[in-house]
């Protein structure tokens, strides 16, 4: 059985407290004690506010980390440090050469680290990837994704906002989701553009982000992510020679999550479309700790891992630079 930390105990670290897959948490940590004390309550862990004593408690063998993003990379370079594993939540840093010590300090001490992009876990895209890797939808062509919230009231005053906590806006909350899940079909981009706009929100960071990323292969990706999309959605399309992959809703405010395959008949015209709809609770959590632990039990490196948010990082980060940022 792994013993877990948790990191962050605000939204994100409540759903990986949820999702353990059968792991013992051992701590809860978080500057408001109100909130380590209110995580760990129910699953009789330590409430702590201090990270450091958190990841040394030597009992601990993996910590998740949930933080703003500019304190993702620290802990996770000092935990590793210390032989723990790690699942880190997307971006992993604020930039790309943040998590070079958080690599330096796993290769050293052969400590795990997983990156949090719990989207590839989501039902639809694990049915996706089994219909893509079977062959049956030909060569891939290019990928068209949206991805938006509308934000709240005073969102422009919240930490996402702040470009030294967040590191910058809407391309690298929502967009590095879009870019990642690109990746995984796709592989590396080898051409980057992109336009960022702050259209609505009084902010110093982006509110919209588009890419247009291509591979070597010249297969593309058309992605736009969103802090002004009114009704919450999610749409993520991938084209191939001989069909289609839809999937749209990601469950709650985005919609019933649906995975619609149209396969091209020998004579073109209306596709034959089948759909699978996922109307449970958001299991994605769940299935990416199960596979954190598995890295754990076989030694393996995690997929994604490191090296993933460094890659969906220089993406944003050559996006910046064009304007910049």
């Amino acid at each position: 059985m792994v013993n877990v930390a948790i990191i962050g105990c605000g939204l994100i670290g409540q759903k990986r407290a949820r999702s353990l897959d059968g792991a013992r948490l051992i701590t809860c940590c978080d500057t408001i004690p109100e909130k380590s004390q209110a995580l760990a309550a129910p699953y009789g862990a330590l409430a702590l506010t201090d990270w450091r004593e958190a990841v040394r408690l030597p009992h601990v063998d993996a910590v998740l980390i949930a933080t703003t993003h500019d304190w993702l990379a620290p802990i996770a370079a000092a935990a590793v440090a210390l032989g723990k594993h790690v699942l880190v939540e997307k971006p992993g840093a604020r930039r790309a050469a943040e998590l070079d010590g958080v690599l330096e300090a796993s290769r050293r001490t052969g400590a795990i680290v997983r990156t949090g992009f719990n989207h590839r876990y989501h039902p639809a895209f694990r049915r996706a990837r089994e219909i893509f890797e079977s062959g049956a939808l030909g060569k891939l062509m290019f990928i068209r994704a949206r991805y938006g919230h509308g934000g709240r009231l005073g969102y422009e005053n919240e930490w996402r906002a702040q470009p030294e906590v967040s590191g910058g806006g809407e391309a690298i909350d929502q967009g590095l989701h879009l870019i990642d899940l690109a990746r995984s079909f796709l592989g590396d981009f080898s051409v980057v553009k992109g336009h960022i706009g702050t259209f609505f929100w009084d902010m110093p960071v982006e509110d919209n982000a588009f890419f247009l990323l291509t591979n070597p292969l010249g297969q593309t990706a058309s992605l736009h992510a969103s802090w002004t999309e009114w009704k919450n959605m999610f749409s993520f399309e991938i084209y191939g020679r001989n069909g289609k992959l839809d999937i749209g809703g990601l469950g709650g405010s985005y919609g019933m999550e649906r995975l619609t395959w149209h396969r091209m008949l020998p004579e073109m015209g209306p596709p034959e479309s089948t759909v699978w709809e996922y109307p449970t609770g958001d299991e994605s959590w769940g299935v990416e700790f199960h596979e954190f632990s598995e890295d754990i039990r076989l030694g393996r490196q995690p997929n994604p891992g490191i090296a993933d948010a460094q890659a969906a990082l220089r993406i944003v980060e050559t996006v910046y630079r064009e304007f910049g940022k």
